[in-house]
């Protein structure tokens, strides 16, 4: 299991794998970037540079967008649909899970956006606990999706200034700003809500 989970996240492996799979045009990118919310130890950086250098900025982007908010899509959608009802009946005999059911439930959409906007939050874990919480799908959704846009964007400017370090090194000092802007508004909304 070790080696296998070694080899599925090396760079290398992915290399080989779109090379093979190239020809099957937007299927590959998307399902390596899905592949990242059901799998949590893949690294999303490295997909996202993958897309970026395989298909272009632009579908890069919009591969691993696409990929991503539908792998926690399915994620979110297993967890609330089927085991959020013994979660609720679980309720009685563990009123500290109850209790932090509710408390995931009542954060704010824009705290859920910085929560997730940020590159090093664990995806999985959000979506086990806010399928599990009271909050609504739509709202979690949503926000989950336009998160995932500016995540997505920072890591595929991040990815095509790695491409293109060489020729123009306003990427790499664009990537940076944009890095630090979010981990700042991030500080500060975690500040104010008492996250």
């Amino acid at each position: 299991m070790a080696e296998i989970l070694s080899s599925i996240t090396s760079l290398d492996f992915w290399l080989r794998l779109f090379e093979r799979y190239a020809a099957i045009g937007p299927i590959a990118p998307v399902a390596l970037a899905m592949l990242e919310s059901l799998i949590p130890p893949l690294p999303l950086i490295a997909i996202v540079t993958l897309n970026v250098a395989a298909c272009g900025p632009l579908w890069g982007f919009l591969y691993s967008w696409a990929g991503t908010c539908a792998g926690c899509t399915i994620v979110f959608s297993v967890f609330r649909l089927a085991l959020r009802g013994a979660a609720v009946k679980a309720d009685e005999r563990w009123p500290r899970g109850a209790q932090a059911r509710k408390w995931v439930g009542g954060i704010s959409a824009p705290a859920i956006f910085i929560i997730l906007v940020m590159p090093f939050t664990p995806s999985a874990f959000m979506n086990f606990a806010f399928g599990l919480s009271d909050c609504p799908a739509g709202k979690y959704l949503l926000t989950l999706c336009l998160a995932k846009l500016v995540m997505i964007g920072s890591l595929a400017l991040f990815g095509q200034s790695t491409v293109y370090a060489a020729e123009d090194r306003r990427f790499i000092f664009a990537s940076a700003a944009l890095l630090l802007v979010l981990i700042l508004v991030s500080r500060r909304v975690r500040k104010r809500h008492d996250l």
